[in-house]
């Protein structure tokens, strides 16, 4: 009886045994196969990036021939300037052109393919129009400041915003009533250049993604309502005739 059962464990280990190698196998495997899997994932990121069609090169190509056919001519079309204080960003067929900015000087178009757009990068002034703020000691001032801004990056200003002058002029006037909206109406009479380095520094961070760089901001005026004028005027008259008294 025993000799029985012992025969019959060794006829189902040995049913068994090329079924756990097969598993066996298959597990040594399976590492590879990951790390197969893993490189392949790390590998598409690459493999996606798109380069220019089929169709972008033959109407590059085209363009090209149909430049060369009708020399002189087309050196009107192709050759543009751009003066000192300008720099173009060009786009072939909706496609950014790499190695950034054109000029100044002379710079080569291919028509009907590019477009360019011309950006200033000289200094400009804007004057934020006066704010209606709101004090921490709940007075209500009007404040208008100057802010001279230019471009720093052409490429941004163009790629990364619709209006990168008129996002900064509302961004400089939102920055000035968050500014002056945490400080007392005595603090913004006495901290001007203070507030003026605050602003500068927050407009700094909002457009510097739009290629924008914030030269310098000045806090031009500071309005106080009339009524608040005549009780400041009534109490500083009130200490000068105790002080007079004594």
């Amino acid at each position: 009886m025993n000799t029985l059962l012992k025969s019959v464990n060794d006829s189902s280990e040995d049913s068994l045994s090329p079924l756990t190698s097969k598993l066996e196998q298959e597990d040594q495997t399976s590492p590879k196969m990951s790390s197969n899997k893993d490189s392949q994932e790390s590998q598409d990121p690459i493999a996606c990036e798109e380069g220019p069609g089929i169709c972008a090169l033959m109407l590059t190509v085209i363009s090209l021939f149909l430049v060369l056919i009708s020399m002189p001519l087309s050196l009107f079309c192709v050759v543009k300037v751009v003066q000192e204080y300008e720099r173009a960003v060009i786009f072939r067929l909706g496609r950014l052109l790499t190695g950034g900015a054109r000029g100044p000087g002379v710079f080569f178009i291919i028509p009907c393919v590019d477009i360019y757009e011309k950006i200033d990068m000289r200094s400009q002034t804007f004057e934020i129009p006066p704010q209606e703020i709101l004090t921490k000691d709940s007075v209500t001032v009007f404040v208008n400041a100057i802010m001279y801004y230019k471009v720093a990056n052409a490429t941004n200003a163009v790629a990364n915003v619709d209006d990168f002058s008129g996002s900064a002029r509302l961004l400089a006037a939102t920055t000035l009533r968050n500014v002056l909206g945490t400080l007392t109406l005595g603090d913004i009479l006495c901290q001007r250049e203070a507030i003026a380095k605050d602003m500068k520094t927050t407009l700094d961070e909002g457009t510097q993604p739009w290629g924008v760089m914030v030269e310098r901001v000045e806090v031009k005026d500071v309005r106080v309502p009339e009524q608040l004028q005549r009780a400041m005027a009534a109490e500083t008259g009130n200490l000068i005739f105790l002080n007079n008294e004594h």
